[in-house]
């Protein structure tokens, strides 16, 4: 009698708790797993894949994208969640704010967000839910409504544009913001936030877990005299040029404030996002052991741990926080292997050759900030695991479990019945070279053209249904936004 309406033969179970790979077979119905075993019959089903011994990963939760930034976000939502298929990602957690970019406007979020919702609906290849920034005074006032209504339980802080813009100095914060001219986005607004959010915790203690707060920690006056530095001093350019105008211990000190106000406000659900040098992660491991009661998370990203100022292609590498030398890179996978990190990311971000490369062309200071890379995410990982000695299973735990908790996403993270039935094949033997070509974004370049990549995405399932194979993502787009917390 046929019970499933999918059956995977012959893969090798990768979980964040297994200490092993065992080879089984994956039954779905009904768009979740619904049986896990060796040896279930094939005419249990109704259609049968074989999984010829790849690898299979839980779907990742790539909690870190900006779907809408520099493009229009139904066409982000269409075109990069292809190339979220791609990278075995079958959830995106993406940012959004009000202000110039994004939606190009101002107001309430009661006003804004439903738009947002309107331009992604029906249009992505993946599940999706936004994480939201108070940008001036009421946003913090409609924290609890977002919660109860949208079911947004995230939220975040951009430490630095209170008085340095999205690509470099910037003249009138209050225009690039479009926020009220006489409020500041400033040290003392970050408090009230993370006063907002706890509120928003205590008022909905059953939430409290899953409501929580990330912070893009820079320092804005030390990087505006940085940079002021090194263009008068001349003798760095590019990449190399742009991380010393943002010196890490700017992130540290960012880290560090951040840390003493969480503590101050008695908010303990604390994420630090994309920790991009060794002086950045270990100021976060410091407030860790300074204010034991705070759940700090940190974050990085894969474009982090894969490339550097001298690997990069090109200022196409230009992001905030930037590429590091390599020194900062391999703090990163220490400190990664050892247990440090929460999880990785991609901070995923289209943005076109003729939007990223300024006027003059070479110069990296004139160019946009950000860069597409969640195409990369998990094979990126799971390619270099082995030689760092990080496990299969941690792979895992970065990609998919932990970021799934975090934010809210119970139905996702595992293959483990009664969960949403999101998967990747990967074929952790098969090496290929990344080609900007190749990807599924709408990006024409990438700072990774060239590298080695270790292993590959065969396929990605998301509820039970193909939506990546044979290089290119497949069907019509299923996705769902994902109001939070989800239940199983």
């Amino acid at each position: 009698m046929t019970e499933l309406d999918l059956l995977i033969k012959n893969v090798r179970l990768v979980n964040h708790d297994a200490p092993d790979t065992p080879t089984s077979d994956i039954g779905v119905k009904d768009g979740v797993f619904h049986r896990i075993a060796p040896g279930i019959p094939a005419d249990a089903a109704r259609e049968v894949v074989d999984g010829k011994g790849l690898h299979a990963f839980p779907g990742v939760v790539d909690a870190h994208q900006h779907w809408g930034i520099y493009n229009p976000l139904s066409d982000d939502t269409a075109n990069e969640s292809r190339a979220c298929a791609q990278g075995g990602v079958t959830t995106a957690l993406t940012y959004m704010r009000t202000g110039q970019y994004y939606m190009n406007r101002g107001g309430s979020y009661e006003e804004v967000f439903p738009l947002v919702l309107e331009s992604a609906e029906g249009r992505s290849h993946v599940d999706y839910g936004f994480h939201l920034a108070p940008m001036q005074k009421s946003h913090i006032e409609e924290i609890p409504e977002l919660i109860d209504r949208f079911g947004v339980t995230s939220f975040k802080v951009f430490m630095f544009y209170g008085s340095h813009g999205l690509h470099g100095r910037s003249a009138d914060q209050n225009a690039f913001l479009m926020i009220p001219p006489d409020e500041r986005y400033d040290l003392a607004h970050f408090e009230f936030v993370m006063r907002g959010v706890q509120a928003a915790r205590r008022r909905f203690p059953e939430l409290a877990d899953t409501i929580s707060l990330s912070l893009h920690c820079e320092t804005a006056e030390i990087m505006t005299a940085y940079t002021r530095l090194v263009e008068e001093e001349g003798a760095l350019d590019g990449l190399a040029a742009y991380s010393a105008s943002r010196p890490p211990h700017s992130e540290g000190l960012a880290v560090t404030i951040a840390g003493y106000l969480a503590a101050e406000t008695e908010l303990p659900t604390i994420n630090l996002l994309h920790l991009s040098s060794r002086k950045a992660i270990e100021a976060a491991m410091l407030m860790a052991k300074t204010f034991p009661q705070v759940d700090f998370r940190r974050e990085v990203t894969i474009g982090h741990l894969l490339a550097n100022v001298e690997t990069a292609s090109g200022i196409g590498g230009k992001v905030n926080p930037p590429l590091r030398p390599q020194e900062d890179v391999d703090a990163l996978w220490e400190h990664l292997v050892a247990g440090h990190v929460d999880w990785v990311v991609s901070d995923h971000a289209c943005c076109k050759e003729e939007t990223k490369f300024g006027d003059p062309a070479g110069d990296v200071f004139a160019a946009k900030s950000g860069f597409g890379g969640t195409e990369y995410l998990l094979p990126g990982l799971a390619g270099a695991a082995s030689a760092h000695g990080l496990p299969l299973q941690k792979v895992a735990e970065l990609t998919a479990w932990t970021p799934a908790r975090r934010f809210g996403l119970h139905t996702k993270g595992r293959i483990a019945e009664g969960y949403d039935a999101d998967l990747a094949l990967v074929d952790t033997s098969r090496s290929w070279t990344v080609e900007a070509a190749d990807s599924e974004s709408a990006q024409e370049y990438t700072p990774l053209q060239g590298l080695e990549v270790g292993a590959s995405v065969e396929s990605t399932f998301l509820r039970g249904r193909q939506i990546y194979a044979d290089g290119k993502a497949t069907g019509v787009p299923q996705g769902r936004y994902l109001s939070r917390p989800t239940h199983r």
